[in-house]
């Protein structure tokens, strides 16, 4: 039990504290195990949103939020996770578009003024 003044204050803040953040942290804890329990990627992501949620309201370290992601990740089964990042690598590399500038585009944007106010200070002194 505390004896100094600002030790009690200290404890009743703490119990006020853990009050709020006792409901977040068992909400994390809830869906960290439905995920392990019934690994899919919507029980995924309500897993990262618990451990998001926490992280942000300083309960869990970001360090421990990264590992707890990290490793709810690996259980997803691997098919899933395959076939989506193979297809989102097929799409990247057609979609890019290579552009060459030519000396007819480089020109043009030379003889483009910078601003607004290069076109007044022009267009006064004629």
């Amino acid at each position: 039990m505390p004896v100094l003044p600002h030790a009690k204050k200290a404890l009743r803040a703490s119990k006020r504290k853990a009050t709020y953040n006792a409901p977040v942290k068992a909400h994390m804890r809830n869906a960290v195990k439905k995920f392990r329990k019934e690994p899919t990627e919507a029980n995924l992501k309500e897993a990262y949103s618990a451990i998001d949620r926490a992280l942000k309201r300083n309960i869990v370290h970001h360090n421990k939020a990264a590992r707890l992601k990290s490793r709810l990740a690996k259980l997803l089964p691997q098919e899933k996770t395959s076939a989506t990042k193979s297809t989102t690598k097929a799409k990247s590399k057609t979609t890019k578009k290579t552009t060459k500038k030519t000396a007819t585009t480089t020109k043009k944007a030379q003889s483009k003024p910078k601003s607004k106010k290069a076109t007044k200070a022009k267009a006064t002194k004629k």
